[in-house]
């Protein structure tokens, strides 16, 4: 693949999307729960999933690993972000438990999982960082 991933790229701008349209159409919306650790991880997490989901550091990932992972790749974040989209569609105007761990477990499932199938060992340690402080903060705020 190298070390510019452009199925990652693409998954970026799918699940960007509506949180960027969201964000403009909501801009006063702000969280509720106050924990600058968890939050400061949770960023550190974030970004990293977004950078090494496009761009792969030589020496740190080791490439699809196995027979069609390539295949396996497109179809099961494909289905994430499809799945992703149709949640944002249908909690768009919601505040609740639904949103909530749907739009934080998702995306997490998505950066674990091409992380997995690359053998990307940051990628799946931002994800984990990420997951874990994203679905806690999003549960702390639909409660």
């Amino acid at each position: 693949m190298g070390w510019f991933n452009y199925y990652g790229l693409v998954v970026m701008a799918v699940i960007m999307m509506p949180n960027i349209i969201y964000g403009v159409k909501h801009i006063s919306s702000e969280s509720a729960y106050r924990n600058k650790a968890v939050e400061i991880l949770e960023q550190i997490g974030r970004y990293g999933c977004f950078l090494l989901m496009i761009f792969n550091i030589p020496y740190t990932y080791f490439d699809f690993w196995f027979n069609y992972a390539l295949i396996a790749y497109l179809s099961v974040i494909g289905g994430l972000c499809l799945a992703y989209l149709i949640f944002w569609a249908i909690c768009w105007n919601r505040k609740d438990k639904l949103k909530a761990l749907s739009l934080s477990i998702i995306p997490s499932c998505i950066f674990l999982f091409g992380g997995i199938v690359l053998a990307n060992i940051p990628l799946i340690f931002f994800s984990i960082l990420f997951a874990v402080c994203h679905i806690y903060i999003s549960c702390k705020n639909s409660f």
